[in-house]
C-alpha cells in the first residue's frame, strides 16, 4: 500500500500526459507481470521486494488513481454517489479475498495462489479499454512537450488544495494504527477467545455501507463536502482514542470500530469529489496523485512510531490516543480552507467552481452522462 500511494504523482503526471487508458493498460501490464514474477521466487526475498513490492505497487498507482479521475469525466452531477459506489468495492473485496486467498493457498500453494492474483490483475487490461474521457476543446491542442506541460504547477498556487492536501496528510498520521494493533490489543488485553478478526472487519462492512451513505449525501443540494470530511475527521480521532479504553469490554469495541468504519467511508468515498470541486477536471488527476503520494509518508510512519512506543513504554493506550490526535487537529484546520478566497485568475484549475465551462465540453458532457445513466 506504501508503494501504491508513494508512485501516486507518477501516476497522476503519467495520465495527464498518455491517457487514461493507457495509463491504466500499463498498470494493469506491470502488476500482473510482477506478481506472475513473484511466483518464480518465492525463496528469494530480494527479489520478491522488487517483483511483488516495487512492481505490483507501481502497477498499482497506474491503476488505482486514474480509476478515480475517470469518473469526474462522466458522473459531475453525481460524483459523490458514483465515488461512493467505486470505493465502495475496495472494501467488499479486502473482506472476501483474504478468505478466498486463504483457500488458494490451502489447496494450491503460494505458487499458484500468486498466480491466480496475476491473472486477476491481468483483466484491468481489458477493462482499460472501456475507459473513454471526454474530450474537451483544450485536450484537441497539440501540447509541447515540457516541464510546465507535464507537471501541473499550478496547482501549488491554489490555496484551498494545498491546505486540504496538507491537512489530510497530517491527520493521517494514525489512520493505521488501529488496523495494525487492534488484533495485538484484544489478543492480550480481552479475554480469552476474544475474536482478534472482528473489530477490522467491523471498519471494513461498515466502512463500506458509509461510502454509499455518505457518497449520496455528497451529492444533495447545500451540501458541504468539506464540512463532510472534517466530521469524519474528527469522529475517526475520537474513535481511536477511546478504543483501548474498551478494554473488558468486548461489545463496546464492536460498537467503536462500527462508528470509526462508517465515517471511514466518509472520508474516503470524498477524496474524488473534493478534488474536483478544488481543481476542476484538468487539474484533479495530477491532485489527486499528489494527495496519495504525500499521504504515504505518515500512512508509512505512523504504524512504526506507534511499536516504538508500545516497546518502550509497554502499553496500548498511549499509541492510540496519539493516533487520534492529528485527525481531531486536523478536523479543525479544515476551516482554513472555507474561509480562504480562492484566486479567480486561474481558469485551468478553477473551471469547476469559478469559470463556466465551454459549451462543446458542457454539451460533450451532459449528453455522456445521460448515455451512462
Amino acid at each position: 500500500m506504501g508503494t501504491v500511494f508513494f508512485v501516486s504523482p507518477v501516476a497522476g503526471v503519467l495520465t495527464d500526459y498518455i491517457g487514461i487508458r493507457r495509463t491504466t493498460f500499463l498498470g494493469g501490464a506491470i502488476a500482473s507481470g510482477g506478481m506472475l514474477l513473484s511466483s518464480f521466487f518465492i525463496d528469494d526475498i530480494v527479489i520478491m521486494c522488487i517483483t511483488y513490492g516495487v512492481m505490483y505497487g507501481l502497477g498499482g498507482a497506474l491503476m488505482y488513481t486514474p480509476s478515480l479521475a475517470i469518473l469526474g469525466h462522466y458522473f459531475k452531477k453525481y460524483l459523490g454517489k458514483v465515488n461512493g459506489f467505486v470505493t465502495a468495492g475496495s472494501s467488499v473485496f479486502t473482506i472476501a479475498m483474504p478468505y478466498l486467498i486463504d483457500v488458494f493457498l490451502k489447496n494450491f500453494g503460494i505458487e499458484w495462489t500468486l498466480r491466480f492474483l496475476a491473472i486477476k490483475s491481468s483483466f484491468i487490461m481489458l477493462f482499460a479499454f472501456l475507459f473513454k474521457p471526454v474530450t474537451t476543446t483544450s485536450s484537441t491542442k497539440k501540447k509541447q512537450i515540457s516541464f510546465r506541460s507535464i507537471f501541473n504547477l499550478a496547482l501549488l498556487k491554489n490555496f484551498k488544495y494545498v491546505v486540504w492536501v496538507s491537512t489530510i496528510a497530517f491527520s493521517l498520521f494514525g489512520y493505521f494504527v488501529p488496523y495494525v494493533y487492534m488484533p495485538k490489543l484484544v489478543k492480550e488485553k480481552f479475554e480469552d477467545g476474544s475474536d482478534t478478526k472482528l473489530p477490522i472487519m467491523c471498519i471494513g462492512i461498515a466502512s463500506g455501507i458509509g461510502r454509499l451513505i455518505f457518497g449520496y449525501i455528497a451529492d444533495l443540494p447545500k451540501v458541504n463536502r468539506i464540512y463532510m470530511q472534517q466530521l469524519s475527521f474528527f469522529s475517526i480521532g475520537l474513535m481511536t482514542m477511546l478504543l483501548p479504553f474498551t478494554v473488558g469490554h468486548y461489545a463496546w469495541l464492536v460498537v467503536i470500530t462500527l462508528a470509526m468504519g462508517l465515517f471511514d467511508g466518509c472520508f474516503i468515498s470524498l477524496l474524488g469529489p473534493i478534488a474536483f470541486d478544488l481543481c476542476g477536471r484538468e487539474g484533479a488527476t495530477q491532485a489527486i496523485g499528489f494527495l496519495l503520494g504525500l499521504c504515504s509518508i505518515p500512512l508509512t510512519l505512523g504504524p512504526y512510531v506507534a511499536g516504538l512506543i508500545i516497546d518502550s513504554q509497554h502499553t496500548y493506550t498511549l499509541p492510540f490516543v496519539l493516533a487520534g490526535i492529528p485527525p481531531v487537529i486536523g478536523s479543525v484546520v479544515m476551516f482554513v480552507i472555507k474561509c480562504s478566497e480562492a484566486p479567480k485568475s486561474n481558469v485551468s484549475i478553477y473551471r469547476t467552481n469559478f469559470v463556466k465551462e465551454e459549451p462543446y465540453e458542457k454539451e460533450t458532457l451532459a449528453k455522456q452522462e445521460e448515455d451512462v445513466m
